[in-house]
C-alpha cells in the first residue's frame, strides 16, 4: 500500500469514525467513574436503611453487574458495533439457564421475600414443612432449623415461603394445652384446686395471661379436664414435662385416683 493511500484511508477513518470511537472512550471512562461512585453510595444507603446483611452483597452485585453490562452495550452501540448476533446468543443462553435453574430461582425468590418481609428471624421458633425448630440461619436459597432433638433441618426457601409458617416466638409467649381424663367418682372442685396449686408451684409458668383449668367434655368413661397455661417459647417443652409430672404427683398425694389405678 502506498503511503499516500494509507494516509488517505487513515484520514478518512479519523474524520468519519474517529469521533464515534472518541465518544465511546469518553462514555466508557465516564461510566466507570459513575459506577464506582454509585457503588459506594448504594452500600451506604443500604446500611442506613438496615437492609439485611445477606441481601446487601446480592443487591450490590446485581446492580453493579447490570450497570457494567449496560455500559458495554452502550459503548458498542456508540462506536457502531452490530449487536444482533450477540443479542441472539445472550437470549438463547438466558432461556436455557432459566429452564435449568427454575427451581433454584424459586428458592432464590423465596429467600429474598423472607429476608424482606421477615415472617420470622434468627432464633425464632417456627413450625413449617412438618418441622418444628429454632431458626439458626436464613440464607438466600435455604433456611436452617435446629429441632428440639438437635437435628439440623435445611428447608428450601421456595417451599418454605409458599406454605403456612407458624411463628411461635413472635408474640413473646406460647400457650401450653393438654387434657386429662378422670373417673366420675372424683370431686371436680378438688381436682381443679390440686391442678391450680401444681401450676403455681411449677417453674417457667407465666402468671400473665391467666391460666385456665376446667371441664371440657363429659364422656361415657369419665370427665375430661383441660389445662391452659402460658410459657415462654424457649421453655415450652421443659415446662410441659415439669407440669405434667407435678400434676400426677399432686393428684396421687391428694388421694385422687387416675384411670387404671
Amino acid at each position: 500500500m502506498e503511503p499516500k493511500d494509507f494516509y488517505d484511508k487513515f484520514h478518512s477513518w479519523v474524520v468519519n469514525d474517529g469521533p464515534r470511537y472518541l465518544l465511546g472512550l469518553i462514555l466508557f471512562f465516564a461510566g466507570l467513574w459513575f459506577i464506582r461512585f454509585l457503588r459506594s453510595r448504594l452500600r451506604d444507603r443500604m446500611s442506613k436503611r438496615n437492609v439485611h446483611s445477606s441481601l446487601q452483597p446480592f443487591f450490590l452485585s446485581l446492580t453493579i453487574t447490570s450497570l457494567y453490562v449496560l455500559l458495554i452495550i452502550s459503548v458498542m452501540n456508540v462506536i457502531g458495533f452490530q449487536l444482533t448476533i450477540f443479542t441472539t446468543i445472550i437470549g438463547a443462553f438466558s432461556v436455557a439457564a432459566g429452564l435449568a435453574l427454575s427451581g433454584t430461582f424459586q428458592n432464590f425468590a423465596g429467600g429474598v421475600l423472607i429476608l424482606l418481609l421477615k415472617p420470622f428471624e434468627i432464633d425464632d421458633s417456627i413450625i413449617a414443612q412438618g418441622q418444628d425448630g429454632r431458626v439458626t440461619s436464613i440464607q438466600i436459597f435455604y433456611t436452617v432449623l435446629i429441632t428440639a432433638d438437635n437435628k439440623t433441618v435445611i428447608i428450601p426457601n421456595g417451599k418454605l415461603f409458599n406454605e403456612v409458617i407458624v411463628n411461635v416466638t413472635r408474640e413473646g409467649k406460647r400457650r401450653l394445652d393438654f387434657e386429662l381424663k378422670l373417673g366420675y367418682a372424683v370431686n371436680v372442685d378438688q381436682v381443679k384446686e390440686v391442678i391450680n396449686k401444681s401450676i403455681i408451684t411449677t417453674p417457667n409458668i407465666l402468671k400473665v395471661p391467666a391460666t385456665r383449668v376446667g371441664v371440657i367434655a363429659l364422656e361415657l368413661d369419665g370427665i375430661r379436664f383441660t389445662v391452659n397455661v402460658w410459657v415462654e417459647p424457649n421453655n415450652f417443652l421443659i415446662a410441659k414435662f415439669d407440669l405434667l409430672e407435678k400434676i400426677i404427683k399432686d393428684l396421687y398425694a391428694a388421694g385422687i385416683k387416675l384411670p387404671g389405678t
